[in-house]
């Protein structure tokens, strides 16, 4: 029996019953979640814990909510702090918990706002709303940003849109909090960029395309005060036989950087690739089924053993033991009953 124990934080809407977040044992041996209590949200769509393990934010109605996160794991409101806008989809911070990006979905805006010494939400210190059109494609006809992140060296802010098909790539001011763009990375007509991550050495950046279901990889360095980001390829998440109106949803990687995960919602599966840490290549072990509908977020465990599916439609988390050896993912225990789960967190509490 492992002595870690730890805590899930798993976000979902606030249309039906549901409360915002539920908080959760977790049963590292077995890789479940076992539900205890809801803390009320509106709409936590997305969550991010402070890099000093103390915080939660999340994703509310109003703005973004802070929470102090006790040593038993229970959550406790903190306040609530404004991004000026509508509601975001997806948030970050940096290393040192000194700012909080967001990246608004339905008003096209990423915002940049500041975390004050006591964990609480500040001020916003930047705001920038995306302008342009994409294709005559609803979801790619006008700004939709989906994600913002910086790269690993923090000196610039990576923002996913997937309505314009572009990341833009801003240049970063650690003292004011302001940012200013220097780059655009514009990925294929109508492959709509969703999130982007970084490998563990922080020389590789892979793109999902939601409606392309392709992993756009490229390499990347600032040596020269730039942002340079070097195409490498595109790799599918699909299998021979899949859905043909698969939407790309989430992606992982595992800490040591040798493995990657991928959800398609729609084909409602799970694509399991190796990677080459050398040039950042992916190779395809397997896309199998999660037994459930719209997997819009996947969670790796902290030991990284198993794997949860959060099924957005269908309104269950449902959980993989991870066989690294035969490249597979084999569904284990009993799916617990989510409402339109979202997004989910982890957070060792001792």
């Amino acid at each position: 029996m492992s002595e870690n124990k730890y805590m899930a934080y798993v976000g979902s809407y606030t249309h039906g019953k549901a409360k915002g977040i539920m908080v959760c044992e977790v049963d590292l041996e077995k890789g479940e979640f076992i539900p205890k209590y809801e803390v009320p949200v509106g709409n936590p769509s997305y969550m991010r814990i402070a890099n000093n393990g103390k915080f939660l934010y999340s994703v509310s109605d109003l703005g973004i909510s802070s929470f102090k996160i006790d040593e038993n794991g229970d959550l406790q409101f903190i306040n609530l702090g404004s991004i000026n806008g509508m509601r975001a989809c997806h948030i970050s911070v940096d290393k040192a918990d000194k700012y909080i990006f967001t990246a608004g979905y339905h008003d096209g805006k990423v915002s940049v706002v500041r975390i004050n010494e006591d964990g609480s939400v500040g001020e916003l210190t930047d705001e920038v709303f995306h302008k342009g059109m994409g294709s005559i494609a609803e979801r790619t006809f006008r700004p939709h940003v989906t994600c913002a992140r910086l790269t690993p060296d923090e000196k610039f802010l990576c923002v996913c849109d997937n309505g314009i098909d572009q990341v833009k790539i801003y240049k970063f001011n650690h003292e004011t909090g302001k940012i200013k763009l220097a780059e655009i990375l514009r990925t294929p007509l109508e492959s709509a960029p969703r999130h982007i991550l970084f490998s563990p050495d922080g020389k590789f950046a892979y793109v999902i395309t939601q409606l392309r279901n392709v992993v756009l990889v490229y390499e990347y360095d600032s040596n020269d005060g730039t942002p340079n980001f070097r195409y490498v390829g595109e790799f599918s998440t699909l299998g021979k036989k899949h859905n043909n109106k698969s939407a790309l949803a989430a992606i992982k990687l595992t800490h040591d950087g040798k493995h990657v995960f991928c959800s398609n919602a729609g084909d409602n599966s799970i694509a399991f690739f190796d990677r080459n840490e050398e040039d950042g290549t992916l190779v395809q072990r397997s896309v199998l089924p999660i037994s459930g509908d719209y997997p819009k977020q996947i969670s790796l465990f902290p030991d990284e053993k198993h794997i949860a599916s959060l099924n957005h439609e269908s309104g269950e988390v449902t959980f993989f033991k991870i066989d690294y050896e035969k490249g597979l993912i084999v569904m284990h225990g009993r799916p617990i009953k989510v409402e339109t789960p979202n997004c989910a967190v982890f957070k060792k509490i001792n």
